[in-house]
């Protein structure tokens, strides 16, 4: 039975793990990134995260066909080159494709997360049997990916699918990108932490400052969150209005793409499940087709692994 490597590489840490023909992941591995030395400082943390899969796998080496990395961007998924990602400064065009292939005398593909992670969905996971599938992983920043009839949607130069910067407020807050309303700075984890910092203006007593210490500043996600489960008003409003801005993102990206399903994960994403109903019964109001409603909106299968099994997903 073949098997792939899938290879997820961050700015503090390379994942890595044996991911086998119908997407179960096994022999699962973590080393420190060096991103701040040099190119090949930062390939050696890659190549130890695979030697020491075969190290605890010896059979693998013969029935590994090939390795796939998520490695952020930019990077051109076509030639396998890390362009010049922010928070991998150890790369500069620097092509991990070719590298790996020589380190290890497979074939290796390289891809961002968010459009390898659909990919996996659509094979394994929560997309199997759905043609047109658009993926969104909601957490710190919003990633998306569009897969057609199995394969990844890149576009013209391979940055297509850059969904988590779609403005829906030209007046909104400032994003990161530079844009202003992205989806990312109303709806990513620090920007529902914000949220809720803004309306804790003192007079509202919350579950969520308790569960801050007090102190409005260490607000984040994970307390309104908690608070919500809690029964908590204030936190019940901070994810009702977010849920509300996903789905007029939701329903701008229906328009577009009018995908068969929609597959979101991420933390955030667990954390907002629980208003799909609401996000799905306002679609209609933010979407010209008809039919939108019938879209299903599902979380993905893979969870904390779906950057190992995004990577493998692109062996196939």
């Amino acid at each position: 039975m073949s098997m792939t490597i899938g290879v997820d590489i961050g700015g503090t840490k390379v994942a890595a793990g044996l991911v086998s023909e119908a997407g179960a992941i096994s022999h699962k591995t973590r080393v420190p990134m060096v991103s701040t030395g040099d190119a090949e400082q930062g390939f050696d943390a890659v190549e130890a995260a695979v030697a020491a899969i075969f190290d605890d796998a010896p059979e693998a080496r013969r029935a590994v066909k090939g390795i796939g990395i998520c490695s952020p961007g930019p990077l051109d998924p076509m030639t396998g080159v890390v362009l010049n990602p922010p928070n991998l400064p150890c790369w500069r065009d620097f092509p991990l494709a070719a590298a790996t292939e020589r380190a290890f005398g497979v074939p290796a593909h390289v891809d961002n997360d968010a459009n390898a992670a659909g990919l996996a969905e659509v094979l394994w996971g929560a997309a199997v049997g759905y043609r047109n599938v658009f993926y969104a992983t909601l957490g710190t920043g919003i990633g998306t990916g569009i897969v057609f009839d199995k394969k990844i949607y890149h576009g013209r130069t391979g940055s297509a699918a850059e969904g988590g910067h779609v403005t829906i407020d030209y007046n909104g807050p400032l994003c990161g990108c530079g844009k202003r309303g992205c989806i990312e700075a109303l709806c990513s984890g620090p920007a529902i932490a914000a949220r809720a910092r803004g309306m804790l203006d003192g007079t509202a007593h919350s579950q969520i400052l308790d569960l801050a210490g007090g102190n409005v500043a260490e607000v984040r996600a994970e307390h309104v969150g908690q608070a919500w489960r809690q029964g908590d008003a204030l936190a019940k409003r901070v994810l009702e209005q977010t849920a509300h801005l996903l789905a007029i993102w939701l329903g701008n990206i229906v328009d577009v793409l009018e995908p068969d399903i929609m597959v979101v994960g991420g933390g955030v994403a667990e954390l907002m499940s629980g208003f799909f109903p609401q996000i799905l019964a306002e679609l209609p109001a933010w979407s010209i087709i008809p039919r939108a409603r019938e879209i299903p909106l599902v979380m993905a299968r893979y969870g904390a692994d779906a950057g190992i099994a995004g990577a493998a997903a692109l062996c196939g």
